[in-house]
């Protein structure tokens, strides 16, 4: 033969070979039907829903640990996402922090070199200075990463604010950071800032969203200024921070009150869309844990989606199909025609009340402003019907469900149960979940 060529029986030989391995019969088979080499395993069953935090803070911006010590916390705490928001960045790019600065410093880079081993860490000395590097994101996140497990998925807060009053947007699955745009006032403050967000998806075609945090940190946007804006899809009626005043005051407003107006003026006024209602930790704090400190697992969000995706979690968010909570734990939430349906995973010698919270289509919509000692309205959300977010039904079984007579304009359910939160965001409080509004 010449170089290079191969016999007849070489390559009857080659076919056969070729042929027997197309043959292989499956186990248990009728030994006829031949098989793919290497079939894809179906994937695993996904749980109801995915646990997920979407407001957090590391050192990259203020908060007082390394981003992988953060990620860390939440795998091992059974989070199946999280979102690390830093303030006006992304984790990208070289960044260098001091390692000693104060002891808090001192321990949180003492338990970062203990946890991820000496060669992890990088240090440096600029003057007199010793630094750690910080990672970016791109760096660590294969650490966390597991498939149908847990992501990492990258996010920012935009923080800004209208007449020094703080308006604070965390953006979800960004590819690139943005930076704050002005508004003439709160309510285009927020609407020019969410739609960078709406521009930045558009142009990527990546899945995205964005919501407006602590509405009450600082008494920032009240409740008018959320009912026109047509991009606002959602808020935190939840934040673990201790200093942003989810149950408002004698003059302002609670986040969930600030809820049903939004959602009532919204769908009986002006022909918009509901709000949905997100909880989160914000938290900043991972070495001294109690009430006061801005720690994590206070509250988040059980998206449900087929798989554990960035762009199923936005999906899910999107169709509404998750809810907030605090600790209580929801099996199920359903809608069956005019039926929506809960079921409670209960534990033993806790109790749980349902109430199903909605708001009437002939209910009064107008607004009587609050008056301060002169006379003079105030700059809060305004007085409203208590007809607006009147408790329809309430339940102390595991499957509360109530039907809607279709004269509602939204119904939503929270299940306060009797167990203490075991770090609350404030003294006293029980774990509590709320569903999102439904429009008959």
């Amino acid at each position: 033969m010449t170089p290079g060529t191969r016999s007849l029986s070489a390559v009857v030989l080659s076919a056969a070979a070729f042929a027997l391995a197309l043959s292989v019969r499956t186990p248990g088979g009728d030994g006829d039907a031949p098989r793919a080499a290497a079939e894809i395993p179906a994937p695993p069953p996904a749980p109801a829903y995915w646990k997920g935090n979407l407001h957090t803070h590391t050192l990259w911006s203020d908060g007082d640990d390394f981003p992988e010590m953060v990620a860390d916390w939440y795998k091992a705490h059974g989070y199946h996402f999280l979102a690390l928001t830093e303030h006006n960045v992304l984790a990208e790019g070289e960044k260098w922090s001091d390692a000693e600065s104060t002891p808090t410093r001192k321990l949180a880079v003492k338990k970062y070199a203990e946890r991820f081993g000496p060669r992890w860490a990088e240090y440096r000395t600029l003057g007199d200075k010793k630094q750690v590097r910080l990672k970016p994101l791109s760096e660590f996140r294969s650490l966390f990463d597991e498939p149908g497990k847990f992501m990492l998925i990258p996010s920012e807060e935009i923080t800004h604010s209208f007449a020094k009053r703080p308006i604070h947007m965390n953006w979800i699955n960004v590819r690139d950071a943005l930076k704050p745009l002005d508004g003439k006032d709160a309510i285009e403050t927020i609407t020019v800032n969410l739609r960078q967000v709406s521009d930045q998806r558009k142009r990527t075609a990546r899945a995205m969203i964005a919501f407006l945090n602590h509405p009450n940190f600082g008494w920032g946007v009240r409740a008018e200024e959320m009912l026109t804006v047509p991009e606002l899809g959602y808020f935190e009626v939840f934040n673990g921070h201790p200093g942003v005043r989810n149950y408002g005051d004698a003059t302002h407003a609670s986040c969930e009150r600030v809820w049903d107006v939004t959602n009532a003026l919204r769908l009986g006024k002006h022909g918009l869309g509901v709000v949905y209602g997100m909880a989160t930790d914000d938290a900043h704090g991972y070495h001294e844990f109690g009430v006061g400190k801005v720690n994590p697992g206070r509250g988040w969000v059980m998206v449900k989606s087929p798989h554990l995706t960035a762009e199923g979690v936005v999906k899910g968010l999107e169709a509404g199909d998750f809810y907030a909570t605090t600790g209580v734990v929801l099996d199920e939430v359903a809608r069956d025609g005019n039926a929506l349906r809960l079921t409670i995973r209960g534990e033993p010698g806790v109790t749980y009340k349902t109430q199903f919270v909605a708001t009437m289509a002939d209910a009064k919509l107008d607004a009587a402003p609050k008056l301060d000692k002169d006379g003079k309205p105030l700059p809060v959300t305004a007085d409203y019907s208590p007809e607006i977010g009147k408790v329809v039904a309430e339940s102390n079984e595991l499957r509360p469900s109530y039907t809607m007579t279709g004269k509602e304009l939204y119904v939503r359910a929270k299940v306060t149960s009797s167990k203490q939160h075991p770090n609350p965001y404030e003294k006293g409080d029980v774990e509590v979940a709320w569903t999102q509004p439904v429009v008959p």
